[in-house]
């Protein structure tokens, strides 16, 4: 199977860098639409559906490899051999943050500069540490997604996006959620909730931006500064904007600071 079958590739743009964006749950490439106009005109752009999402190949999705998001950064850097020129951008929404930072674990040196966008390594409370949820809260989220996936995407995707006075990017994102497979959806979600990923981020020198919504409902900022702290080599970027998905609601100030990063970086 092709690379570009398994995960829905396509290639656009132009430069002297590559882009490559990463999705998060519940979603595909198509979360990127209103970034893609400004990054086109600086850069070659990747965008792809990890495998069981939007338009991938379902069939390449193998529960034992995927039972960590270590699989999902193998497949990142198999498609930055094949699809990467020149110094590479890791752009990660929400889990796919964690996937650029573990494929650079993976492969050191492999990436220039990672953005994450609502990142984060851990969602569970726990001493000195501030992810969101308690450990009960997480294990009846994933109960209530093992029994409804799609009233419970129905219900909180407008909460995840964050713009009552935008409905048509919730209802986009309840449409995101409802076209993606339940039972992979429940098998991911509990790779992603579950998991704990302070120790392999720690440390981590890679250029990276950290963009933050002031009114995350699933990272909080202190998940953000946690991240600034563990990252030596990081900046921090608060974006005044509730939801989980700024790069939808809040694309300009995205745009923006991303740019302050890349000319920092000497990338684009």
């Amino acid at each position: 199977m092709s690379l570009q079958k398994r995960n829905n590739v396509h290639v656009a743009g132009s430069g002297t860098a590559t882009l490559i964006l990463s999705h998060g749950f519940g979603c595909d490439q198509s979360m990127w639409k209103f970034l893609l106009p400004h990054l086109l005109t600086r850069f070659r752009v990747v965008t792809y559906d990890l495998v069981g999402a939007g338009q991938s190949d379902t069939q390449a999705y193998d529960r034992d490899k995927y039972a960590s998001l270590w699989g999902y950064a193998s497949d990142l850097n198999e498609l930055i051999d094949e699809f990467a020129q020149g110094p590479i951008i890791v752009v990660g929404h929400s889990v796919s943050a964690m996937v650029g930072a573990l494929a650079e674990r993976q492969r050191a040196g492999r990436i220039a500069a990672l953005v994450m966008i609502g990142g984060s390594p851990c969602y569970i409370n726990s001493p000195g540490y501030t992810g969101g949820f308690s450990a009960e809260e997480v294990h009846s989220l994933l109960h209530t997604i093992d029994e409804n996936f799609k009233g419970w995407s129905s219900s909180m995707a407008p909460v995840l996006m964050g713009t009552p006075g935008q409905p048509a990017l919730g209802e986009e994102l309840v449409s995101s959620f409802c076209r993606t497979d339940a039972q992979i959806a429940r098998h991911f979600a509990r790779v992603i909730f579950l998991s704990d990923h302070r120790a392999d981020i720690a440390g981590l020198q890679l250029p990276t931006l950290i963009l933050q919504s002031t009114g995350d409902p699933v990272v909080p900022v202190a998940v953000g500064d946690y991240l600034h702290a563990a990252l030596p080599n990081s900046h921090l970027s608060l974006i005044d904007n509730m939801g989980h998905y700024p790069q939808m609601s809040a694309p300009s100030a995205c745009s923006a600071a991303m740019d302050v990063f890349f000319a920092s970086c000497r990338l684009g």
